[in-house]
């Protein structure tokens, strides 16, 4: 069954939790999509994990409509997200507008994202009118770390916490469908997913919402220039995968790769053709 907008709402319901991991390209898309996870983000991260940029705010809305609509190409149920890039929505609202629709035609993505709260609320609001679902983002906002001042946990004075509260119920009305809390306590993440009614995809911010994502590089120990507290490593993959590099590298230079079974055979009367 495809995941849509009122699938999530009534997970959250059901007090259901929903998974969520990042996903860049066809092959690992079909693989997430076959195992069941119900929400791939296309996210801006891809500029770290896949594309090699020190930060992520050199991604562009080409790099995005790219890998968003490879990952499309291999889903058949999980809802994509495309996640919108630094300054392809804070410049106006025409600007968001034009661009969540290239998401839409372009990458074929069921839902766009994008950071901010009370900030950015009237984008929210006009790409929702256009028929687009929107995904927000609170919390520690990797588009924001220059004025953040690094990568730092929000939320953690009462001040910064009423405001994160304030920004949820705020992107709710503007018509968001779904909001990510990254880099927040525990308990006040709790508070918040009990306090708006749409639900909430937790990264670095507990057990208490009413799903987790993750970069699925991290999770599969792929991507180790730094790992955040909040990752669990469920598989070595990027062990396994280094150990098979240097096996075909071995073999190749011994001579032992490819073996038989790995050739085509052509029959000996027509190798003594050519001899002739």
């Amino acid at each position: 069954m495809k995941t849509t907008v009122a699938t999530l709402k009534k997970m959250k319901e059901n007090h259901e939790k929903i998974t969520m991991l990042t996903c860049y390209d066809y092959t690992t898309a079909k693989l997430m999509d076959a195992a069941g996870i119900e929400i791939l983000l296309v996210g801006d991260s891809l500029g770290n994990t896949v594309l090699g940029y020190e930060d992520t705010l050199s991604v562009t809305m080409d790099d995005m409509i790219h890998h968003t609509a490879a990952v499309a190409r291999g889903v058949k149920n999980a809802l994509v997200i495309g996640d919108m890039p630094f300054m392809s929505y804070q410049t106006s609202i025409y600007d968001a507008l034009v661009n969540a629709g290239r998401f839409m035609k372009e990458g074929r993505a069921n839902m766009v994202k994008l950071e901010g709260g009370a900030r950015v609320c009237e984008q929210i609001e006009a790409i929702v009118k256009a028929d687009i679902p929107v995904c927000a983002h609170l919390g520690l906002t990797p588009q924001s770390v220059n004025a953040f001042g690094g990568f730092k946990v929000q939320g953690k004075s009462a001040e910064a916490a009423r405001e994160l509260l304030d920004d949820a119920k705020r992107v709710e009305e503007a018509g968001a469908s779904l909001v990510v809390l990254e880099g927040i306590p525990a308990k006040l993440a709790t508070i918040i997913t009990e306090e708006v009614s749409i639900p909430t995809i937790g990264i670095g911010a507990g057990a208490g919402c009413d799903g987790q994502v993750l970069v699925y590089q991290d999770m599969l120990g792929m991507f180790s220039d730094y790992v955040p507290k909040f990752v669990k490593q469920f598989a070595n993959v990027g062990e396994v995968m280094s150990t098979a590099f240097k096996n075909y590298m071995r073999e190749v230079k011994e001579g032992t790769f490819p073996a038989q079974e790995h050739t085509y055979k052509i029959e000996d009367e027509v190798i003594e053709a050519l001899e002739k």
